[in-house]
C-alpha cells in the first residue's frame, strides 16, 4: 500500500522516525494528484514545485512535512479562492485564513485547494470554472458537497488530511459519501476568521470549518491543532481542548434512531446505524433507541437561515450576473425564491424561535446527550441525481440531505465514520451527534466506531 494511504498518524511517525523525508513524503502525493486528479478534478489549485519548495523548508511542529489540502473557500496566501464561482474568478488572498496559519505554524506542507460548488449551496461539488469533482468509488457518482474536493482527495490518497466546512452537513456528507470521517465542530472551536464568505449572523451558528481525514485519530489531531480562542473572531471561544477517554465515553447515555419519521432511508443504511449501535453495546456503551421530537422544528428554522437567508446575502453579489451563475446554484436560487420572501418581522421571529427550538432540543437531548443517526437518506447519488424511492416513497434532494441539517441549527459538535456498503459497495456512514460543547465526547465514540470499522481504499487509489 502506498505511504500516502497510511493514516496522517501513521505518516507523521515516519516522519518522526526518519524513515521518509517532508520532500520524499511530498513527492508520493505529488504524483498520486498527478495521476488520479486529472479523474477526480478534487485539487483546483496546485503547483508541484511550489510544495516541493516548502517540503525542502519543514518546520517543527505536531505536524511537521505532512501533505494536507484546503477547501477553496478558506484564504490560503498565494493560493485562488473563488468559492467555485466564475465571478470570482483568478481571486488570490493576501493572507491566510486564522485555521491556515495555525496549520502552516504547526508544520504542515500545503498541497493546494479543492473543488467546491458555486458559491457552496449545493450537496454535489459542480461549478463553471472547474466541472464536477467524482466519487473516488464511482467517477459516475457525486463526491457530495460543498467540500466535495476535499473528501475526494483524502479518500484516495491524494492528501493526508485536510479542511473543510460545513453550515448544512459540508463536511459529513461529502465523508459519508467518499468513505472517510469528518467533524463539524461546535461553532467557535476552530476559528472561522477567513472563511469566504464569512460566517456572518445566522450563519455564525450554522456554519463551520472542519477537519477531515481517514481516520478519527487524525480528525482529532486536527481538531487538537486548530482548536483554541481566536481573540480577533468574535465567534470564537475560550475553550481548551480536553480529552475524553473511553472509558469515560461509555458512561455518556446514547441515543439512537435509522429515521427521522418524515424522510426514509435506504436499508443498507438502516443497517449501518443498527450495526453502529450493537457495537457500541457489545463494548459497554450506554446505548438506546431515542429520537428528538424537535428535529422538524430545528430543520425549519435551518431552512430559513441557510436557504432563505443565504439567498439574501448573495443577493448584491449576483445582483445583474444571474448569466453566469452554474446550474446548482441556479438551482438553489430557485429554491430559495419559490418561498415567500423573509420580512423584517418575519425574520426577527426566525431568530427568536432558532433560540427556542435550539433550548427544547437540549432539554430532549438531557437524558441522551449523544445521538447516532444516519448522515443522508442515501449513500452517494448519481452526477445530478435529484431524486430517488426509498420504501415506496419519493425523495427529493434536500430531503435526503436532512440528517445533517438540525446539527447545524444547534450549533453542536457531529463526527461522520464509514461503517456500511450499498449494494452497488458505496461507503456508508453514521454520525455522532452532541450537545454543544462535546465535540471531545463525539470524538470518543466516533474513534470506537472507527475502529469498529473505518476506512478502506477506493478502487481508484491502486491505480
Amino acid at each position: 500500500m502506498s505511504i500516502a494511504l497510511l493514516s496522517a498518524v501513521e505518516q507523521l511517525r515516519l516522519l518522526a522516525q526518519r524513515k521518509v523525508s517532508p520532500l520524499e513524503l511530498a513527492d508520493e502525493h505529488i504524483r498520486r494528484i498527478e495521476r488520479l486528479n486529472p479523474l477526480l478534478n478534487a485539487l483546483v489549485d496546485f503547483d508541484a514545485e511550489r510544495v516541493r519548495a516548502q517540503a525542502r523548508q519543514t518546520q517543527r511542529g505536531p505536524l511537521a512535512g505532512l501533505p494536507v489540502t484546503v477547501k477553496s473557500s478558506i484564504a490560503v496566501k498565494g493560493y485562488k479562492c473563488e468559492i467555485g464561482s466564475v465571478l470570482n474568478r483568478g481571486f488570490v488572498p493576501e493572507e491566510d485564513a486564522e485555521v491556515v496559519a495555525r496549520l502552516r505554524g504547526a508544520g504542515a506542507t500545503l498541497l493546494g485547494t479543492t473543488n467546491c460548488p458555486e458559491f457552496l449551496m449545493a450537496y454535489e461539488t459542480d461549478n463553471l470554472l472547474y466541472g464536477r469533482t467524482a466519487n473516488p468509488w464511482s467517477l459516475e457518482h457525486s463526491a457530495g458537497g460543498s467540500s466535495g474536493g476535499e473528501a475526494a482527495a483524502i479518500a484516495a490518497g491524494l492528501s493526508a488530511c485536510g479542511l473543510g466546512s460545513d453550515s448544512g452537513g459540508s463536511v459529513r456528507e461529502p465523508a459519508h459519501f467518499c468513505g472517510i470521517c469528518s467533524l463539524k465542530p461546535t461553532p467557535g472551536r476552530v476559528p472561522g476568521r477567513g472563511h469566504l464568505p464569512p460566517n456572518l449572523g445566522p450563519f455564525s451558528i450554522l456554519g463551520v470549518i472542519g477537519p477531515m481525514a481517514r481516520t478519527i485519530a487524525d480528525v482529532s489531531l486536527l481538531f487538537r491543532v486548530l482548536s483554541g480562542q481566536d481573540e480577533l473572531d468574535p465567534a470564537s471561544a475560550p475553550v481548551e481542548f480536553c480529552e475524553v477517554s473511553l472509558e469515560d465515553a461509555t458512561r455518556i447515555p446514547i441515543g439512537w434512531f435509522e429515521d427521522d419519521g418524515i424522510t426514509p432511508v435506504t436499508e443498507e443504511t438502516r443497517q449501518a446505524v443498527r450495526d453502529a449501535a450493537a457495537a457500541l453495546e457489545r463494548k459497554g456503551f450506554n446505548v438506546r433507541r431515542f429520537r428528538p421530537e424537535s428535529l422538524e422544528a430545528a430543520r425549519a428554522v435551518w431552512w430559513k437561515f441557510f436557504v432563505q437567508c443565504g439567498e439574501m446575502f448573495y443577493a448584491p453579489t449576483i445582483r445583474g450576473r444571474e448569466k453566469e451563475l452554474s446550474p446548482v446554484f441556479q438551482e438553489f436560487l430557485s429554491i430559495a425564491r419559490a418561498a415567500e420572501p423573509l420580512s423584517s418581522d418575519a425574520l426577527l421571529q426566525a431568530w427568536a424561535e432558532c433560540d427556542i427550538v435550539r433550548g427544547r432540543l437540549l432539554a430532549e437531548m438531557e437524558n441522551c446527550p449523544l445521538l447516532i443517526t444516519p448522515v443522508c437518506a442515501t449513500p452517494a447519488f448519481h452526477h445530478r441525481e435529484r431524486e430517488w424511492t426509498i420504501g415506496g416513497k419519493t425523495v427529493r434532494y434536500l430531503d435526503a440531505m436532512r440528517y445533517t441539517q438540525w446539527f447545524n441549527l444547534l450549533a453542536s459538535p457531529a463526527a461522520v465514520v464509514p461503517v456500511g456498503r450499498s449494494a452497488e459497495g458505496l461507503p456508508i456512514g453514521v454520525q455522532i451527534a452532541g450537545k454543544p460543547f462535546a465535540d471531545e465526547a463525539v470524538l470518543a465514540v466516533a474513534a470506537f466506531l472507527e475502529s469498529e470499522f473505518g476506512y478502506s481504499p477506493p478502487p481508484i487509489a491502486s491505480q
